[in-house]
Order: C-alpha cells, then structure tokens, then sequence
C-alpha cells in the first residue's frame, strides 16, 4: 500500500519541490506528476472499456469484434502501469506464478490481431479471444 502514499501529498501539491533536469523532466525515473498518473489510468481504462462495449455491437463480424475486443483489452491492462509504472507493471506480469497467464494472454492477443488484419479468419480470430478471455480471468 505504500505506492500509493503520494496520492494525496500530490493532490495537495506535496511534489512542487522538485527540480528539473536539462530536458525539462523530473529528476528520477517518473516525469509524470501523480494527478497526471490517475488521468492518465482513467482514461485508459475508460477507452479500453469503451473499445470493449463497442466490440459487442459487431460481434457478428469477428474479425472487428476480434481487433475491438483485443485493443481495448490491451489498453484496460495496461492502464494499471500508469499508477504502478511499466518497469512493475512488467515485473508483476513476470512473476513466477503469473508467467503462464501473461504468456498465454500476450500470445493469444498478437494470434488474435494476427488472424483479424492478415489472415482474415473468423474461426481462428474467435478462437484467440476466447483463449485471450481465459487467459486474462486466469
């Protein structure tokens, strides 16, 4: 829980006493400011769900659907490096236990686009969102 400590401090302009570096970030690994951290998950979150609920209304075309369905998985997941940061995100993903799902979920992701934009497959496109879907509930 302590990544989350300076929620507040920033909201109430705790991280004014930074310097800035010669090109204009933050010193340290983080030029985002923690208001800035929370838009940013917000909003990735909110198109990636977006993208989701609007790949329901053509389902029946599944090579849309598929491309739909996986961007706006992809931008819902990866939404929580904007609060944790990607180098975690990464790490977190990595995790021993995790390591299988991750793979699984990565792989079926590309296989799905893949078959979406080049092979133009509906069985094998519907076949790697459904594989996708188990892989992100596991």
């Amino acid at each position: 829980m302590e990544r989350f400590k300076w929620i507040p401090q920033s909201l109430h302009g705790g991280d004014q006493d930074r310097e800035d570096d010669l090109l204009g970030e933050f010193e340290g690994s983080d030029s985002w400011s923690p208001l800035q951290r929370l838009y940013g998950f917000a909003a990735s979150l909110v198109i990636g769900f977006a993208f989701v609920l609007l790949s329901l209304i053509v389902f029946y075309r599944p090579i849309k659907f598929g491309i739909m369905f996986t961007f706006g998985n992809i931008l819902a997941v990866g939404s929580t490096a904007f609060l944790i940061g990607p180098v975690q995100q990464a790490r977190m993903m990595l995790d021993p236990v995790r390591i299988y799902a991750t793979a699984i979920y990565v792989g079926s992701a590309i296989v799905a686009l893949v078959c979406a934009l080049w092979i133009h497959s509906k069985m094998l496109t519907l076949i790697a969102i459904i594989i996708e879907i188990c892989a992100l509930v596991w």
